[in-house]
């Protein structure tokens, strides 16, 4: 016995993180369907059709195909919806950030969310982020984007810069080119298909927004169109669906379950088939019939569907639970409720539901038939579903452990036509690579295309000319590479540092050298080495100019300058000619070197420079010279003598 609830407790710890998923599966629903609409889900191989109220979750796709449009509704408020021919990806979901990628086609967008949150919407060419309340719409072609605003304003960026679009006005812009702002044009079918849209959707907020918590007010519209409230001694205001409800209806019924997020979760086929059937508990009154009874404020959670199980060898089925009755589901959900997951369920005690002695109001199914497109409804009486089958040895905690199938995936096992499927394009695209390529970024300050810093103010050319969004053509200009960088990286960046130091190729790196060449022959000099050309284009101080400026002269070139006519005193010059950077040291005209000046000269070239003829007046050089430092003040007393005498034999003369 306790292996089996150590197996069991390992199983149920595996299970948390798929099932963890479900919770968060009421971020978004699919609320309005025209046409064919198709859906690939996380679990899911493969396209099947969508259906209304299906849970939406990150990495979803969704495609209308032609003659087909869709309506998305976020917990917040938010609509996003899809024009015929149109594709979304589905990256991020969060309470109060969202990111979509709009591969294909046209999107309108009803912004309504709470303060400081983000939604962005991607394409191929742009991405566009709202901080703010704000209706605007998307429309792609093969060349450029247009992001026209009705209300409030947005933020359009691409890989050059970042503009933003007011209300009445719109941009165009491509991958790699400037932008084109203006006003609207005309509205086109799309337009006002969207607008009658919002309108009912607006007119609908009525009555039920004062009878619902704070968190489902967004779905009043359904509660209003669909149902009226009524005021019952329990409960105080319930409300009661008055559309498509017969003798033979009951809650849970008019759906199937599919399986998503780790477990089995109810889609209803009414239009407003979701919150009454992921929020609240519903309950039966003899002149009311079935009403739902709306959750607590601050006690509104999302659950996969708020029933009671039983199972047997043949059947399975499900009954509404009554307000106050516990929901075991795995994880957390309100009060009345016990996370299955972190109990011995084999010790949970279960009492018979309400909701069973309610005449029609238990849903019984075919045990083989659950999990594929059609669950078949038993045609059970009263008596033996209450004395048979809902027994309490019979009821189970949880979902049935029934293997999902491939048809568990969608709520309509109908198949769509070839014409009708999304193109090759579409189907091939992968979710996670697309999150991977473009980032979200939810800080109104940084930039999505160069993540974690400000991005740069997009080149946009304004025109006087209304322009009906996805017609016409914009007069956008594509920017040159060299271009495209200059805008995007900020200076000193990496790329802007590349780019600098690739501007001249190795064979034009040749050095401005003065005519004549360093040799002074009129010609230039043959080559020079990869120091000096280093010299020439390396920045002023830069690290890498300090280290070329130490090996500029090798030491064979490290020679004295000495004064023309070389040491020698012959008036020609050296053999091995001083370069360049070499330069001469300034000697005072006529003055003799000092030692300081001599001591330049090598010791094969330390010769003193004696009167001609030498010291001793013969015109001959001594054989054995007169070490330097000895020599020089000997010449000196030298000559003054020599210049007396000279004196002496001109007086003696006259």
């Amino acid at each position: 016995m306790k292996i089996l609830k150590t197996v069991m407790l390992m199983v149920a710890l595996l299970l948390v993180p798929g099932y963890a998923l479900s919770a968060n599966l009421g971020h978004m629903r699919i609320s309005l369907i025209e046409g064919d609409v198709q859906l690939k889900t996380t679990e899911a191989e493969s396209w099947g059709l969508a259906s209304v109220n299906m849970p939406l979750a990150e990495g979803d796709q969704v495609w209308a195909p032609q003659g087909g449009r869709v309506e998305l509704q976020l917990n917040t408020g938010t609509y996003m919806r899809l024009n015929e021919n149109s594709a979304l990806q589905i990256l991020s979901l969060d309470n109060d950030a969202s990111q979509f990628y709009l591969s294909q086609g046209a999107a309108y967008i009803y912004y309504d969310a709470p303060a400081r949150s983000v939604i962005q919407v991607d394409t191929p060419d742009a991405s566009t982020r709202a901080f703010e309340r704000a209706i605007f719409r998307i429309d792609m072609s093969d060349q450029y984007t247009d992001v026209a605003v009705y209300k409030g304003h947005v933020e359009t960026e691409n890989s050059v810069g970042r503009t933003r679009v007011g209300e009445g006005q719109m941009v165009s812009l491509g991958q790699n080119t400037d932008g084109e702002l203006g006003p609207m044009g005309p509205a086109d079918e799309w337009e006002r298909w969207n607008k009658a849209r919002n309108d009912r959707i607006l007119a609908g907020r009525g009555a039920s927004a004062g009878y619902l918590p704070a968190e489902l007010s967004v779905y009043a519209h359904d509660f209003d169109s669909s149902g009226r409230w009524v005021q019952v001694p329990d409960y105080g205001y319930v409300w009661t669906p008055t559309v498509v409800v017969g003798a033979s209806w009951a809650p849970y019924r008019d759906g199937r379950w599919i399986w998503r997020g780790g477990d089995y979760v109810w889609v209803g086929y009414e239009s407003w088939g979701w919150a009454p059937y992921h929020y609240g508990r519903w309950s039966f009154g003899v002149n009311i019939g079935w009403f739902w009874v709306p959750p607590a404020t601050r006690e509104v959670y999302w659950s996969p569907g708020y029933v009671g199980w039983v199972r047997t060898a043949d059947y399975v089925g499900w009954v509404p639970l009554a307000p106050g009755e516990t929901y075991y589901g795995r994880g957390h959900y309100g009060r009345h409720s016990v996370d299955i997951t972190n109990i011995n369920i084999s010790q949970v005690n279960i009492n018979v539901y309400k909701n069973v002695n309610v005449n029609n109001g238990v849903t019984i199914v075919n045990r083989k038939t659950f999990a594929t497109a059609s669950p078949r409804i038993a045609n059970l009486n009263q008596n033996d579903i209450r004395q048979k089958i809902f027994t309490k040895n019979n009821l189970s905690v949880g979902t049935p452990s029934i293997k999902p199938t491939k048809e568990s995936f969608f709520a309509s096992g109908k198949t769509v036509s070839r014409a009708k499927m999304p193109p090759e394009t579409i189907r091939n695209i992968q979710t996670k690579q697309l999150k991977q390529s473009r980032p979200f970024v939810r800080e109104a300050d940084k930039s999505v295309f160069t993540p974690g810093i400000k991005p740069k103010s997009l080149p946009v050319n304004t025109v006087t000319t209304p322009r009906t969004p996805g017609k016409g053509k914009p007069m956008i200009q594509q920017l040159k590479p060299d271009d495209r960088k200059k805008e995007t990286a900020p200076t000193g960046g990496g790329l802007f540092d590349r780019r600098e130091k690739q501007q001249v190729k190795p064979q034009e790196k040749k050095p401005v050298v003065p005519e004549g060449g360093p040799s002074g022959r009129g010609k230039p000099s043959k080559e020079l080495k990869p120091d000096d050309r280093k010299k020439e284009t390396a920045p002023t101080g830069g690290g890498l100019f300090d280290r070329r400026e130490k090996q500029q002269v090798k030491p064979e070139e490290k020679k004295p300058v000495v004064p023309e006519g070389g040491p020698s005193g012959r008036g020609k010059p050296s053999k091995e000619q001083i370069k360049p950077e070499e330069k001469k040291p300034s000697v005072p005209e006529g003055r003799p070197f000092g030692r300081d000046e001599r001591s330049q000269v090598k010791p094969v070239e330390k010769k003193p420079v004696v009167p001609e003829g030498g010291p001793s007046g013969r015109g001959k050089p001594l054989k054995e010279q007169i070490k330097p430092e000895k020599k020089k003040p000997a010449e000196l007393e030298e000559s003054p003598k020599k210049d007396k005498k000279k004196q002496d034999e001109e007086e003696r003369r006259r």
